[in-house]
């Protein structure tokens, strides 16, 4: 047994992260802002990579856990119990992780003990040797998603609906952008061998490397000094679909994190680049992303809506719009795995309404012969092509222009990736050149 996973280090750690889980699952909570509340509390970076690990493969496997209690116990968890059966599945996540099991199991049933739950730390201990001893039950691919949602997957790509699925139950590797103003990925991956992480360069992407196996963003060499950023190959992609002229006029009109457009000026700082977002807090980060990238003064930022035309444009149009579209992220399922728990089919409605609101109001503010690109990392048509083909029918100065094969498949109105293809996300781009 590894004493320090039952110490009480080990205990808080599994109380932690049965109560994200909690927080997540039952209570409707944003898991990307539980985590950020939880992950300082842990002082050693192995915590937080484990907090995290178990948290994720908890929410990756939620119907395989549940299919565990439901065949095991004699009578269901009712809702007072949810906090004890968000701790038994991080107690089966740590058994998928394969970590050591005797020290797992002691630390899951100590933290029942410290959760109030004394009363059931016998069930749990024995649910959990039961699994130990058994293995967990398998899942239908797609088990984990919400049934209207598992029914347009199948229907939109009923082809690669089985992928899909699978692709949303595994861990995602860490896709870094190399900043070119700074490094080359070839000097950088000699870096990242220096401090002892392996990473690949792509044929696909020219300023990306991929690391297989995750690292905390702190052991990356130089990263805060902008030698690197964090951001998947499919959103890279953007800058190669997009692909303005050199000194061109840019608007990043939904611009928030701000990668995509912090990629596009590091390719080419003449850019003229306007960002918007309608929040003003992220678009203060992305103010602190170019000054850790050393972008300087390099883009205007803008706290604007970007369909409400005449409260933001000049009147000057642009040579190229980036549109990366608010959208359902069902692209991004394994990297975001809450998304299941959270969307709900009015949603995409919404959406969808949204979408084409945006295409309406920034196609006029392009120049003739510029190019917009749209983009989302859904995989919903009726976000995608089917969204694409609406505004070519609305728009006859309109055409779409033909991507090659690193955009994905080709779907006639735009092309879609896969999860998982070549390691990327989920993603969806379109090219529509005005004139």
């Amino acid at each position: 047994m590894n004493p320090a996973a039952a110490s009480g280090a080990g205990v808080a750690l599994r109380v932690l992260a049965a109560r994200v889980l909690h927080a997540v699952a039952e209570q409707g909570r944003s898991l990307k802002a539980e985590l950020a509340v939880a992950l300082p509390t842990l002082a050693d970076p192995r915590d937080r990579a484990l907090l995290e690990a178990i948290v994720f493969a908890a929410l990756r496997e939620r119907a395989r856990f549940d299919a565990a209690l439901a065949a095991w116990m004699d009578k269901p968890l009712g809702r007072r119990d949810a906090p004890l059966r968000a701790l038994l599945h991080a107690g089966f996540a740590q058994l998928v992780l394969e970590l050591p099991a005797h020290a797992a199991l002691a630390a899951t049933v100590e933290a029942a003990r410290a959760l109030g739950r004394t009363h059931q730390a016998g069930l749990v201990n024995a649910l959990l040797r039961r699994a130990q001893r058994e293995g967990l039950p398998a899942a239908e691919p797609g088990a984990d998603w919400p049934q209207w949602l598992r029914e347009r997957i199948a229907a939109d790509w009923p082809e690669h609906a089985q992928d899909i699925f699978a692709a949303a139950t595994r861990p995602a590797p860490l896709w870094l952008r190399v900043n070119r103003r700074q490094t080359t990925p070839a000097a950088y991956a000699q870096r990242l061998r220096e401090a002892v992480i392996d990473a690949e360069a792509s044929d696909l992407l020219p300023d990306a490397l991929r690391v297989d196996v995750p690292v905390a963003v702190a052991a990356l060499p130089d990263f805060a000094d902008g030698a690197a950023s964090v951001q998947d190959g499919s959103a890279q992609l953007v800058a190669d679909a997009l692909a303005p002229a050199p000194g061109a006029s840019v608007l990043d009109a939904c611009a928030a994190p701000g990668g995509k457009a912090a990629h596009l000026l590091e390719r080419d700082p003449a850019l003229r680049l306007l960002a918007l977002d309608t929040d003003a807090r992220r678009l203060r980060r992305i103010g602190e992303t170019f000054a850790r990238l050393r972008l300087g003064e390099d883009a205007r930022l803008q706290c604007a809506d970007a369909a409400e035309v005449a409260a933001w444009w000049d009147g000057v149009p642009f040579d190229a719009i980036l549109l990366d579209a608010p959208c359902s992220a069902t692209g991004v399922v394994r990297r975001q795995p809450d998304i299941l728990l959270h969307r709900r089919a009015s949603d995409v409605a919404a959406l969808t309404a949204l979408q084409a609101r945006l295409l309406d109001a920034l196609w006029p503010t392009l120049a003739p012969g510029g190019t917009l690109l749209y983009a989302t990392c859904s995989l919903l048509r009726a976000e995608n092509d089917a969204q694409v083909a609406a505004f070519l029918a609305r728009a006859p100065d309109a055409r779409l222009q033909p991507l090659d094969a690193r955009f994905g498949h080709d779907t006639g109105a735009g092309h879609q990736r896969f999860p998982g293809e070549d390691g990327m996300d989920g993603f969806f781009y379109a090219r529509l050149v005005k004139g």
